[in-house]
């Protein structure tokens, strides 16, 4: 497809994102002394960034390229969940964001000193079982709206029902594509594709000592799961498509690794926004991999714009 022509479909494409959401805190500052509490550096801050971070990167990330993204989440009644609907806004992200008052809005906070980390803390609760019900409704109910389902999971409990909105999809007819989480992937069983990088999917299927043992383990574990597809995120050994037909291999672009943060957000947001505007799987995973090069380059979890990627 011409560039001017996939734009054009991009444009109209619509994506429903669903999954755990978060808000990336980053601290930055400076360390000239080491602190006479604690031998510990302090860190002298000076400017404060925000970004979305989670699912909810994902949408932002196909916001960038100049998709239609809607999120569908549970954030608390929080000021942080409040600074995350604002992010979204302002990247073009249409929401749902289910407030929670039982529990706070995962936040992780990230102080970092002449580009490198320091310390990073974590905060979050799993939300309540009557707003994942609730959360469970819209999601049927916008369903025939869009063109692609993304289930993105980290493991926070926004996906308990991810097995019945994974039957609902199929049901109506949309591609369902999964970043799954955890070593139990039974219950993504019946998607379209999943998305595990190399280390998540050894979590699963065990070590492999060839090429070729890989290839036997993934497409075992693809025909269990009775997935059309596999995509196994290799790091710089690139990417691996697993189908019934065969596997197809993208080399890596990433021309300098600064920040692998928030990469496999957009090779997957990526991915179903390229389906979404007609493309072929074999060829929306190599629009992922081009994208994926582009923002490893940045620091923490960014995104690539339209521009940047039509240029490459």
């Amino acid at each position: 497809m011409k560039h001017e022509d996939l734009r054009r479909a991009l444009a109209a494409s619509r994506v429903l994102v669903v999954g755990d959401v978060m808000l990336d805190r980053y601290w930055f500052g400076d360390v000239e002394r080491i602190s006479p509490e604690a031998p510990v550096p302090v860190a002298k801050i000076s400017r404060i960034e925000e970004r979305a971070g989670g699912a909810a990167n994902v949408a932002r990330n196909i916001a960038a390229i100049g998709g239609q993204a809607t999120l569908l989440s549970v954030v608390g009644d929080d000021e942080a969940g409040s600074a995350l609907q604002r992010l979204l806004n302002e990247h073009g992200v249409a929401t749902s964001l289910h407030r929670d008052a039982s529990i706070t809005t995962t936040v992780k906070l990230r102080v970092v000193a002449r580009q490198q980390q320091l310390i990073r803390l974590d905060f979050e609760y799993s939300p309540s079982h009557e707003v994942l019900a609730a959360k469970l409704d819209d999601f049927r109910a916008v369903l025939a709206q869009h063109d692609v389902v993304i289930l993105s999971d980290y493991g926070k409990g926004g996906l308990t029902h991810v097995a019945t909105m994974i039957e609902a999809a199929r049901a109506a007819g949309k591609p369902v594509l999964v970043d799954p989480k955890g070593d139990d992937y039974s219950r993504y069983a019946g998607a379209t594709l999943l998305t595990p990088n190399r280390s998540e999917l050894r979590e699963v299927t065990g070590r492999w000592g060839s090429e070729a043992e890989l290839v036997e383990k993934a497409q075992q574990l693809r025909t269990q799961l009775r997935l059309d597809a596999l995509l196994v995120t290799r790091s710089e050994e690139g990417m691996s498509l697993f189908e019934p037909a065969g596997v197809t291999h993208e080399q890596t672009l990433a021309q300098e690794v600064f920040d692998v943060s928030g990469a496999g957000d957009t090779v997957i947001a990526t991915l179903a926004a390229m389906l979404a505007a007609g493309e072929s799987l074999p060829r929306a995973m190599q629009w992922s991999n081009l994208a994926a090069g582009i923002v490893v380059g940045k620091l923490g979890t960014a995104v690539a714009t339209a521009e940047e990627l039509f240029e490459r």
